[in-house]
């Protein structure tokens, strides 16, 4: 692996923003893609924080701040892999539902699947399901994720499922839900595609999702 590359991956393992944000550019001035420096080093690196978070070396904290340096190195590579027509792996819309204002495991959720490549729509917290038919009208996204930590608010998820169901739009996208009170039991109960319990878990089911 190139030395810089090499560097941003480290520095998105570190969570060391200050070290990715002053990578990127170098990484570009050498002559670097930006679809390898996301690939080589955003992405490897966002899989690997993934695997130590699954393997207990890694918390939320540390995946956490890694999510946030891997950001701030994307933020700088957004305007060129435009310009290359590098295509995301596939378009999520993302919130909490309605009734609920969490958004840490949102959040974190959304900037892991950035990590891994897809492009991310985040619509926040409390959001409505015609929020969500709105959404997916306008962006036509490949997977509408949910969020709820409020076992009060679980409701909700199903009620933005027959919402999209009533807008003829239920067939064009996957559902995944997930947050503490959600298990794949009330996943399959309310008609969802996939739940996840936490963000690395996410990733693997939205990519899963993609090519089902």
């Amino acid at each position: 692996m190139d030395k810089i590359l090499e560097s941003i991956y480290k520095g998105i393992l570190d969570g060391d923003q200050h070290l990715v944000a002053q990578q990127v550019p170098e990484a570009l001035n050498a002559g670097l893609s930006p679809d390898l420096i996301l690939k080589d080093g955003l992405i490897a690196a966002m899989s690997e924080v993934g695997r130590l978070f699954e393997n207990g070396e890694y918390y939320v904290p540390e995946m956490l701040i890694s999510a946030r340096a891997m950001q701030a190195g994307l933020k700088l590579l957004k305007p060129g892999l435009a310009d290359t027509g590098v295509k995301a792996v596939g378009r999520v819309v993302i919130g909490t539902v309605s009734g609920d204002l969490h958004d840490i495991g949102k959040n974190l959720v959304g900037m892991m699947l950035e990590g891994a490549g897809f492009e991310v729509i985040d619509l926040g917290t409390d959001v409505k399901p015609d929020a969500y038919v709105n959404a997916v009208r306008e962006h036509r996204p490949d997977i509408v994720a949910m969020s709820a930590l409020l076992t009060t608010t679980m409701p909700n998820m199903e009620a933005v499922i027959q919402a999209l169901a009533a807008a003829g739009l239920r067939k064009q996208v996957k559902v995944i839900i997930g947050g503490a009170p959600v298990t794949e039991e009330f996943a399959r109960k309310i008609g969802a595609d996939g739940s996840a319990y936490d963000a690395s878990l996410a990733v693997k089911v939205a990519r899963s999702l993609l090519v089902s």
